[in-house]
């Protein structure tokens, strides 16, 4: 390469280096000054508890998390390899698309006006790191497209596990990829690259196979909608794309990307994986509600035709430029809001979160103490406690109302067994909240928990899995409870300050239709640690009919009950 050659290179790549330069500075003040998202302040509890995997996540974004949080515990170290990882993957994003000799300007234009690529600059959620390693994965594939060489195939056997530790989601990225490339299952290499991502997968499968694949139960069956269809979601996440793409060009991009012609095995790649993930998700909107922001991985491919279609076409349309200055100008001005709060942007109902509660916790704590404290209202604001106390003195309560989390799986719950501990809920509760707090994040109310006992972990399992009965029919359930504790544990309530129950709960969604307890022979039952016990519990059908979510729980007061056996389809015809 001649040295007018290189001068030329290196004047090209300039204003991009300025541009992700701007881009990672902006990005780091938004991670320093913004509070929190609620899953963030999960995920941090992750990094406390480093494992193989969690419930329905991966542990990619645990180990970000701690990295940065090791250096310095606040909002920025949280974030810290989410920002640095994040403008790495837009410099590679540049240097895979030189080869097609895109212009400088329409790239820093278009990656800039796409919403989606901003937030995920910041927020460390298992996106982030699914971000990086799917621009990852284009550049080594790009590479190897070109030259079949084992240390490429290895890294890409390497990339892929990282991919699929991030996010399930990427299993999307390299399935597409194969469907557009057959051919490499005729290279010798790719066999190296599918052996390699096995072996560094192995440990997470073998920590879902332990726990009985909770993450694919989820995905299978517990997001299954319980509603049928409604046209309203399939509509809203196709509006949702459009505004992740950046609501004045979204719609531009999406036509000029699809309308891209293939001229090799990589644009092919781009194609197959752009039309292959937002299919995916769209018609997976027949049958759950799905989150916008799944179609991540989608956009890279998305905005990297678009850019190509842009070269080949030689386009410098003024009113598009226009248009994408705009888009650029609408989402700094919301970056901007955010970062100095302003009055207006705490009002939104889906920016509320990011405020007020680092003055919410240390209220909390005032009154707590180092004592735990439970809530049942989800896990996202008993980890927020715990990131601004910096303990792990937030526990959530996982109710009948809500599904299941890693605090049903973590030792925390045992540790708060016969403590006194702290009850914060959103709603006064006569004869348990003493207390209120009131502050930007909202107004709670609390009160004193004595003597605290829960069973949260406690299995109770039936063989039935789906039942069709007659209004106020009689069916006798054969239950197995089992002990998962480290200790025994018993159901009397002699000599306990807070009485246990065994339900059966029939639900309509998160709505409870009936509620029946069994009698008192269930309190004479003992469990040594990992013993089982069987029992049988007589249920009665809803006198109403429709289908129903039936499961067993164990309520001791003042708690809500807590969701100890699988989801029963029960259908009262």
């Amino acid at each position: 390469m001649s040295a007018t050659t290189i001068s030329n290179s290196v004047q090209a790549n300039k204003p991009v280096w300025y541009f992700i330069l701007c881009w990672t500075l902006l990005n780091a003040v938004q991670a320093y000054t913004l509070e929190l998202h609620a899953d963030e302040a999960y995920y941090w509890m992750f990094a406390q508890k480093l494992d193989w995997g969690y419930f329905y996540h991966p542990p990619m974004v645990a180990l970000f998390i701690k990295i940065g949080d090791t250096l310095f515990h606040n909002e920025l170290g949280l974030r810290l390899l989410t920002v640095l990882s994040n403008s790495l993957a837009i410099y590679l994003l540049w240097l895979i698309l030189k080869k097609y000799q895109v212009s400088a300007k329409w790239f820093m234009l278009l990656v800039s006006g796409v919403l989606v690529f901003h937030v995920y600059g910041f927020t460390s959620t298992p996106d982030a790191p699914l971000f990086f390693f799917a621009v990852l994965f284009y550049y080594f594939y790009q590479k190897y497209i070109d030259e079949d060489s084992w240390l490429t195939a290895f890294i890409i056997g390497v990339i892929v596990a990282c991919l699929l530790y991030s996010k399930y989601h990427g299993v999307l990225l390299v399935g597409f990829t194969l469907l557009s490339n057959l051919k490499l299952f005729t290279r010798k290499t790719f066999y190296l690259a599918i052996l390699t991502g096995l072996v560094i997968y192995i440990p997470h499968i073998l920590w879902q196979m332990h726990r009985g694949f909770p993450a694919v139960n989820y995905q299978l069956f517990e997001r299954s909608s319980a509603f049928g269809y409604d046209i309203s979601i399939s509509t809203t996440f196709i509006v949702g794309q459009l505004l992740l793409g950046g609501a004045f060009i979204s719609w531009y991009l999406f036509y000029q990307g699809f309308s891209t012609k293939t001229t090799d095995v990589f644009t092919r790649g781009l194609l197959f994986n752009a039309i292959g993930t937002f299919g995916f998700f769209l018609l997976n909107t027949f049958k759950v509600n799905v989150q916008p922001h799944y179609t991540l991985i989608a956009f890279v491919p998305l905005i990297c035709l678009a850019l190509i279609n842009f070269q080949r076409k030689n386009f410098d349309a003024k009113w598009f430029y226009r248009l994408a200055i705009a888009n650029l100008v609408l989402i700094l001005a919301l970056r901007l809001s955010l970062i100095f709060g302003l009055p207006f942007i705490k009002k939104v109902e889906a920016l509320k979160s990011y405020f007020g509660f680092h003055e919410w916790a240390n209220l909390v704590h005032q009154k707590a103490g180092n004592a735990f404290v439970v809530m049942d209202e989800g896990f996202q604001n008993p980890s927020k406690y715990s990131f601004y106390t910096n303990s792990l003195k937030g526990f959530a309560y996982d109710s009948r109302y809500y599904g299941r989390t890693m605090f049903d799986i973590w030792p925390m719950e045992d540790s708060l067994q016969h403590q006194r501990v702290y009850y914060l809920l959103k709603y006064p509760v006569t004869g348990t909240t003493t207390d209120s707090i009131k502050c930007d994040a909202g107004t709670w109310y609390s009160g004193w928990v004595d003597d605290a006992r829960t069973y949260q972990k406690i299995a109770i399992e039936t063989e039935k899995t789906e039942i069709k009965a007659k209004r106020g029919q009689k069916f006798e359930f054969d239950l197995t409870i089992t002990n998962p504790y480290p200790f025994a544990v018993n159901f009397t309530n002699a000599g306990y300050k807070h009485p246990v129950a065994l339900e059966a709960c029939f639900f309509i969604h998160v709505t409870p239709i009936s509620v029946q307890q069994a009698d008192s022979s269930f309190n004479g039952i003992a469990l040594q640690k990992g013993q089982r016990a069987r029992y049988k519990m007589t249920v009665t059908a809803p006198i109403q009919k429709g289908t129903f979510d039936l499961f067993f729980s164990l309520r001791t007061e003042p708690f809500l009950g807590s969701k100890n056996s699988g989801i029963i389809k029960f259908t009262v015809e």
